[in-house]
């Protein structure tokens, strides 16, 4: 089902400005627009630095329009533009982009069309472009969808035309801070006791497991919490995936990513090739994240393994 969500929607910022208060930032804060994009202190900073260009250059006569015009101009210099705010609300699980002009959300399982817009395909693509930036990743005409992973962890997805018909559409899977643990999954309702218990008799039992559901059922929260049963300090433990996102506690655990070609189609590192090395590296488990191509063929040879 999807229902409508409306939001405030700023007035836009003229073009000239923005030019020239991302011009300004780079002449005197050069290695500022890249620390926003890796923490909560580099953003703030660049707000700070907005903030002094506008005062003073005069550029915002009341204090209300200032603010409007600095979290405006920071959205689309060192932020996602007018996906930011989405991305920054913690209800938010998932943000889709059908194109410049048609954004959705999921909150609670729910999805909502909201107002944010781009101004155009070029807007959009750039937004793209800056995402990707930060995970060396490409999308082009010869490579016209992408996998990627922000520095928070969150999982991006990319396709451009001609692959994208009315496009270009980005999908943004955001993943809460904290961990969910085991018992969590009984609170939820998604296993009784007795469940979880088998569950975690054959996690410690070190049984082989296989979790599968349809896109967006929870499969990754799930592996998530039934992982913590797995002890760090006495096991090896590698992962394997495309774009890196479980997460179940610190110890001996070995994360394996995956690579797509670079710009000559040289370079590619697949899942396959990854399960593959992983049984070089002396594991006592092999949780690959994702297996929907040759790997399986892989992945149940190493099951046999032991």
């Amino acid at each position: 089902m999807v229902t409508e969500a409306r939001r405030v929607v700023r007035r836009g910022t003229e073009p000239g400005l923005l030019e020239s208060v991302r011009r300004r930032l780079l002449e005197a804060y050069p290695d500022l627009l890249a620390r926003a994009k890796l923490d909560e202190a580099g953003r703030e900073s660049v707000r700070r630095a907005i903030r002094q260009i506008l005062i003073a250059d005069g550029l915002a006569g009341d204090r209300a329009r200032r603010e409007e015009l600095t979290t405006a101009l920071f959205e689309e210099i060192a932020g996602y533009g007018p996906i930011d705010a989405l991305l920054a609300d913690p209800e938010v699980s998932e943000v889709m982009v059908n194109g410049p002009d048609r954004v959705y959300v999921e909150r609670a399982g729910r999805l909502q069309r909201v107002d944010a817009v781009f101004r155009d395909t070029a807007h959009l693509l750039d937004v793209i472009s800056r995402m990707l930036s930060l995970t060396g990743r490409r999308v082009d005409l010869s490579q016209p969808y992408v996998d990627a992973r922000l520095p928070d962890g969150s999982r991006v997805n990319a396709v451009v035309p001609p692959v994208a018909v009315d496009g270009p559409y980005l999908t943004i899977r955001r993943f809460g801070s904290g961990l969910l643990g085991a018992e969590s999954l009984v609170a939820l309702g998604t296993v009784d006791g007795a469940s979880l218990q088998a569950l975690r008799c054959a996690v410690e039992g070190r049984l082989n497991i296989v979790i599968s559901g349809g896109a967006a059922s929870g499969k990754t929260t799930f592996l998530n919490a039934i992982a913590g049963y797995i002890s760090l300090e006495r096991e090896r433990v590698i992962t394997i995936e495309d774009a890196a996102e479980l997460r179940f506690g610190e110890g001996n655990l070995v994360r394996l990513e995956c690579r797509p070609a670079n710009v000559e189609g040289r370079g590619r590192v697949d899942p396959r090739q990854l399960v593959r090395n992983a049984l070089r590296m002396r594991p006592d488990r092999i949780i690959v994240g994702e297996c929907r191509g040759p790997e399986a063929f892989d992945m149940l040879q190493a099951m046999n393994t032991g």
